[in-house]
């Protein structure tokens, strides 16, 4: 009876044991999250620069063979949409080359058709009959060539955009490497702003920007922005480009443009007093600091004043009862709920008042998937 009770009792363990791993494999995955470091920064200045208004892309469409341009059937600024005809080139050789390759391709036809009788009954030699075969093939081949090159004698848009620059008149010659036309893309542009060396490191990705065009009455929020990697030699200065949108195709390639950039001016970040952590500022030293650099900076633009961290506006979240919290990663890799009060916001940024210090990990996105605690990676 004792022996048949340990049984039982070691049965026991050895299930709980085997619960208790699956409850371990069954634990989640970390959550996959893509985060940003608060940087600390100063006050959020306005820079302003010159700008070249580009196409976001501009396509040459050219000839594939040589001959005379016939007719020109669109001019420098009209829009086209995708498999539009543009050009026509002269076409007389390119007929006569087709007629003369549908002949060859009827001959070998009617050939193949009368040897192959001779071949049905076996009086063909095997060896004359794959040369028939290889004529028809031949004929079949220069048949596609010769249809290929009469209509490569229509010349047609491969996109839809905007006839920038019009190369070849008619009645001139055109080769295969020169382009008869090109077409723009308008429908966004592209701002070229050259940037001094010494300001390249406050601009990212996500600076907000503001793009005046006096030419074309507007003003738009620039968006994404693309850095360069190599410096003018002369200037030391990088191109960078800022993407706009442009529905109204108002805004054309070579117009300038006046771009204010607001960034922030980076400072060293304090170091931390021994055995202890960096301690938020209060509200009269923050007033003071931001006092005294307003005087050597410029004014910022509508909407209040900025606070010492910017960060993407989709990282704070809302609760119910209307507070604002960002998901914090701590050293463990956990995200946890902190509350923050904001500032002004500026293009897809926003500033941080308080809740956050620099050297932290905020989560930027994937945030709809943590709850408090959970384990991420990035």
């Amino acid at each position: 009876m004792k022996e048949i009770r340990i049984l039982l009792l070691l049965a026991i363990v050895m299930i709980g044991s085997a619960c208790s791993n699956k409850k371990e494999n069954r634990q989640k995955a970390p959550t996959q999250v893509k985060t940003e470091v608060v940087t600390a920064g100063g006050q959020m200045t306005n820079e302003s620069y010159v700008g070249i208004v580009e196409e976001n892309e501009a396509t040459a469409v050219s000839f594939t063979g040589m001959g005379v341009v016939k007719r020109m059937l669109v001019r420098e600024g009209q829009a086209v949409g995708r498999g539009q005809l543009l050009a026509l080139m002269d076409d007389t050789q390119a007929r006569n080359l087709l007629t003369g390759a549908e002949a060859q391709m009827a001959q070998a036809e009617d050939a193949l058709q009368r040897y192959g009788m001779l071949h049905d009954a076996g009086s063909l030699p095997e060896v004359q009959w794959v040369e028939i075969q290889s004529k028809v093939a031949q004929a079949r081949s220069q048949l596609a060539v010769a249809k290929k090159n009469l209509a490569d004698c229509r010349l047609v848009a491969p996109v839809s955009g905007i006839i920038g620059r019009q190369q070849v008149k008619a009645g001139e010659t055109a080769v295969p490497s020169q382009a008869v036309v090109t077409i723009l893309d308008v429908s966004r542009v592209k701002v070229k702003v050259s940037v001094p060396e010494a300001e390249m490191n406050a601009i990212t990705p996500h600076t907000p920007s503001m793009i005046i065009v006096e030419a074309a009455g507007k003003k738009v929020s620039g968006g994404r922005i693309e850095k360069g990697v190599v410096a003018d030699a002369m200037t030391h200065t990088y191109d960078i480009r800022i993407n706009v949108p442009n529905g109204d195709r108002k805004l054309l390639p070579g117009m300038v443009a006046q771009v204010k950039m607001r960034t922030q001016n980076q400072k060293p970040t304090p170091a931390l007093p021994r055995g202890g952590s960096l301690n938020t500022p209060s509200n009269d030293d923050a007033t003071n600091r931001n006092t005294n650099a307003k005087a050597n900076q410029s004014p910022l633009p509508s909407g209040g004043e900025g606070g010492g961290f910017y960060l993407p506006i989709t990282s704070v979240q809302r609760r119910p009862d209307g507070s604002l919290f960002v998901w914090t990663i701590d050293n463990q890799k956990n995200a946890h709920r902190t509350a923050v009060t904001v500032g002004a916001s500026q293009g897809n940024r926003i500033s941080i008042m308080s809740g956050v210090t620099a050297g932290q990990r905020v989560v930027t996105e994937g945030y709809q998937k943590l709850s408090e605690g959970t384990e991420v990676r990035f």
